[in-house]
């Protein structure tokens, strides 16, 4: 697999999505599980039909660019926003990125350490170890490049985070990943309690730190990625319920600016130590 890699990362970004929305029609008709799971989520969201058709497609694209960004040449990034970052490092803040899954989230990451990495210092990101052991050395290798270290989701790695963010440095993080049974709270997510993660919350709340939403937007034709930067609508509660609530309708919003690019397989609504809320419990764990 890792030769097949490196293989696909001389391909054109076109070919690979073109590859790649095969294979999330493909992934889409063979799974019953996966594609029942697509359609609640979507549908409880409200994402209309033409946009969920679109999305099966660009979830495969979401794979199917991997071996090019990890290991090939640099593809295009334009920027729409980037005068909130420079605002913030104006002042010498920490930056704290918060991406839900939607579009190329790789990309954000990978898009600021091109841009501001030698100046400003690397973006951490926080990651969850892959589970496959052939493919852990591929992906350290990849996302450890020049302007981008990467935190392991334990408490060593949130220890990274803090101190990069007292270093006036970046962090970034998928606050609508399910985080592990005891790090979370029940928090709305489009109509329905989802668990949330509080670590976001409690990274926003550090002294001298500023809170960006940021997306990766896959243009067509290959013609590369826009990372869009959003400021927060209100700073977020002390309260952790409240905060965690305040971030998913933040991510909700993303959402809707492009439901054709979200992950709507994704098992957001799943309960990592079945515990979940009676009504949730009643629907289904999402798993």
């Amino acid at each position: 697999m890792t030769l097949l890699f490196r293989l696909a990362s001389v391909f054109p970004l076109a070919l690979l999505h073109a590859a790649g929305s095969v294979l999330g029609w493909l992934a889409w008709l063979l799974s019953p599980t996966y594609r029942r799971r697509f359609q609640a989520n979507a549908a409880q969201a409200g994402c209309d039909r033409a946009d969920a058709r679109a999305a099966i497609g660009q979830t495969g694209r979401l794979v199917a660019e991997l071996p090019r960004l990890w290991l090939g040449r640099e593809v295009p990034i334009h920027w729409d926003g980037a005068e909130l970052i420079d605002a913030a490092h104006a002042v010498g803040a920490g930056i704290v990125f918060l991406t839900p899954h939607l579009g190329c989230f790789e990309i954000t990451a990978q898009g600021y350490a091109r841009r501001y990495g030698d100046a400003r210092g690397p973006i951490t990101v926080l990651y969850r170890p892959a589970r496959k052991a052939w493919l852990r050395p591929l992906l350290d290798s990849a996302r450890g490049r020049p302007g981008l270290e990467t935190a392991p989701t334990t408490l060593a790695g949130v220890k990274q985070m803090l101190k990069a963010l007292k270093a006036g440095q970046a962090v970034g993080l998928l606050p609508d990943q399910v985080p592990p049974s005891g790090l979370g709270v029940w928090a709305p997510f489009f109509g329905r309690d989802a668990y949330t993660m509080t670590l976001s919350a409690r990274l926003a709340r550090q002294p001298g730190t500023a809170v960006l939403l940021a997306w990766g937007e896959r243009l067509p034709g290959g013609r590369g990625y826009v990372v869009h930067l959003r400021a927060l609508r209100e700073p977020l509660a002390e309260d952790a319920t409240q905060a965690a609530a305040q971030v998913n309708a933040e991510m909700e919003r993303l959402i809707r600016e492009c439901p054709a690019q979200y992950l709507w397989g994704y098992a957001r609504y799943k309960d990592p130590a079945n515990s979940a809320p009676a009504e949730n419990a009643a629907r289904g764990d999402n798993a």
